[in-house]
């Protein structure tokens, strides 16, 4: 039939519309929070890679933990490498720990 719906119709087309709307929001809040914990978990792992990479080099290069981490930063700047691959890269030994140490900090 064309035309209005009935009201009670209308009322249950409605309802069930809220609910759709109310499906659809919950699942992207789900989402959004699904993707906060992934980026929260990945800074916590380049935090700790980066906390480790400092005391390696602390412990070469006889530095305290502060200096350590400014050389670490100042040689990811330097050569364009993101600071918690280099800090990966100084934990596997794959990273010059030498031009490291040499590496003269610089405040930010």
């Amino acid at each position: 039939h064309t035309g209005a719906l009935p009201e009670d119709d209308a009322h249950i087309a409605r309802a069930l519309a809220d609910v759709a709307t109310i499906g659809i929001l919950q699942e992207r809040a789900i989402h959004r929070g699904e993707t906060i914990v992934e980026q929260l978990e990945g800074a916590l792992h380049s935090r700790v890679l980066i906390e480790q990479a400092k005391g390696v080099l602390a412990e070469r290069g006889q530095l305290d933990m502060n200096e350590a981490f400014q050389r670490l930063r100042a040689y990811a700047r330097s050569t364009n490498i993101r600071l918690s691959t280099l800090a990966a890269d100084v934990i596997n030994g794959h990273a010059d720990t030498g031009a490291l140490i040499a590496a003269h900090s610089t405040t930010a």
